[in-house]
């Protein structure tokens, strides 16, 4: 994995961090509901305070919504951490005024950064980002989607793989196959971006869906909006009003 250094280098006070930039707070906030002070804090994420008491990593973990296992060693979590969101874009500079900002926002926070979308998407994301694209993962989407099954295997080795290596989280975006007008490979890629949604709720993820509504077809846009609990839009994440529980979609379909 690049860029993400050893895991002595990655490890509570990055956790903290990440966890709290993904709730989009600053350290004051933090203080402010866990009840510790700005500067411990402060001291946490710079690697100063390491061996923290019982009583700390409960308020942290309380505050932020992860577990303390998750804070001292990175594991999963029982409490959901996973996002996953939908782009619906009907232009190659929507498609990058929003997927650009996601992948950038991950080599930030040092966090590991997958992008697995079309040859032509890919190319647009490696001009945008620059020279930090190489602190990104492309991938091919005909490579990586075959079958759901196999995409789905791909992504808990990539997110394994980024938390052995230290990673405090993972962010990907990833872009499925649509065939317009077969009801079975609709079936078979809506069940998965509902799995996704069950597979990895513990799991520090972060995942954006593109959906190009220029070639799916307005059924799958609106299957996306049902699969996933947020959509991407031009002012930031919304919640989906169409979500559906992702259990009761798998069994339906």
């Amino acid at each position: 994995m690049q860029g993400l250094g050893t895991r002595a280098e990655n490890g509570i006070g990055t956790r903290v961090r990440a966890a709290r930039q993904r709730l989009g707070w600053n350290r004051e906030t933090l203080a402010f509901h866990s009840g510790i002070s700005w500067s411990a804090i402060a001291q946490v994420e710079a690697g100063r305070r390491t061996n923290l008491r019982p009583g700390t990593l409960r308020s942290l973990s309380r505050a932020l919504g992860v577990t303390i296992d998750y804070l001292v060693a990175g594991g999963g979590s029982p409490a959901p951490m996973f996002t996953h969101c939908c782009l619906v874009y009907r232009s190659d500079s929507e498609f990058l005024d929003r997927a650009a900002p996601f992948l950038a926002e991950g080599v930030e926070r040092r966090e590991a950064v997958l992008a697995v979308t079309t040859d032509a998407n890919l190319d647009l994301l490696r001009r945008r980002l620059g020279d930090i694209a190489r602190e990104v993962e492309f991938a091919g989407r005909s490579s990586w989607y075959r079958t759901p099954g196999t995409a789905l295997d791909a992504y808990r080795r990539f997110l394994q793989e980024s938390l052995d290596a230290g990673a405090p989280w993972v962010r990907i975006l990833g872009e499925p196959p649509w065939e317009p007008g077969s009801k079975s490979h609709l079936r078979s890629w809506t069940r998965y971006e509902a799995i996704l949604n069950l597979a990895f709720a513990a799991e520090p993820v972060s995942v954006m869906c593109p959906y190009d509504a220029r070639k799916v077809g307005e059924e799958v846009v609106r299957l996306a909006r049902s699969t996933h609990p947020q959509t991407a839009e031009p002012a930031g994440l919304a919640s989906s009003p169409d979500y559906e529980d992702p259990l009761d979609l798998v069994l339906e379909l």
